[in-house]
């Protein structure tokens, strides 16, 4: 699934007249460029979730012919959900016995989709976060078996869950890298933590639950290319980057 819903509210004036995911990045956009990776490793059927300027992606879609893949499109120009009221109303298009590869449209990276995907298999966790060591101001907390403890906002010292104690001894304080692999188990979770609400974000979800189920940060030792291109810096060091393909 590629998250693609967002307002793009950091890259305006480029999203007054189209999506954030239809921004070119060196000539392509980032959801080409997202897909094309996700086809690459193998993933052929794909479920986009749409809201701001919606038929701007749907025609797009349909101008490449999807790619040649089976795509499916997740309907939210009524409401926007976040992400995880995305993931769930999406469940219609993801129901089955396989895990699922979640990414955010403003990230573009080389990753070994496949080992990443294949890690999560190998854990039998509810979810798998790839995750980096880099600045931030709110970070997940894991411990040194990198399954997740918390998380905190070093600006203001705020903690989560209720009652959890941040020991910097004992937590490795990690960023979010917006892919991750989520086993089908977790959608009457997503549903018992909704309490009814619609619209509400994935990672309070996961804070909440680790107690209760492995969730498992992803650490990538090796080498490979990872850009948030949601901001007009980071769109710039991309452009320059893809410049050449």
């Amino acid at each position: 699934m590629i998250f693609a819903a967002g307002l793009g509210t950091r890259l305006r004036p480029l999203t007054n007249d189209r999506p954030k995911a239809l921004v070119e990045v060196g000539g392509k956009t980032m959801l080409e460029r997202a897909i094309a990776h996700m086809a690459r490793q193998g993933f052929d059927e794909i479920t986009i979730n749409v809201h701001h300027f919606a038929d701007k992606i749907i025609d797009f879609l349909e101008d490449k012919k999807n790619f040649g893949l089976n795509i499916h499109i997740s309907d939210e120009r009524d409401l926007l959900l976040d992400t995880g009221g995305g993931l769930l109303k999406a469940q219609q298009f993801l129901d089955g016995d396989e895990p699922i590869l979640i990414q955010n449209a403003d990230i573009l990276t080389d990753l070994d989709l496949r080992a990443f995907y294949d890690s999560h298999i190998a854990s039998r966790a509810l979810s798998s976060i790839l995750v980096k060591d880099r600045n931030t101001q709110r970070y997940l907390l894991f411990d040194q078996a990198n399954c997740l403890q918390g998380w905190i906002n070093k600006k203001t010292g705020e903690t989560k869950p209720q009652a959890f104690v941040y020991n910097p001894n004992q937590h490795k304080a990690l960023a979010f890298g917006g892919l991750h692999v989520v086993s089908p188990e977790i959608f009457p979770l997503l549903k018992q933590f909704a309490q009814g609400n619609k619209v509400f974000s994935i990672i309070p979800f996961y804070v909440n639950e680790c107690a209760n189920h492995l969730i498992q940060g992803y650490v990538h030792n090796g080498n490979y290319k990872w850009l948030d291109v949601g901001k007009p810096e980071t769109l710039a060091q991309a452009n320059e980057y893809f410049k050449f393909g």
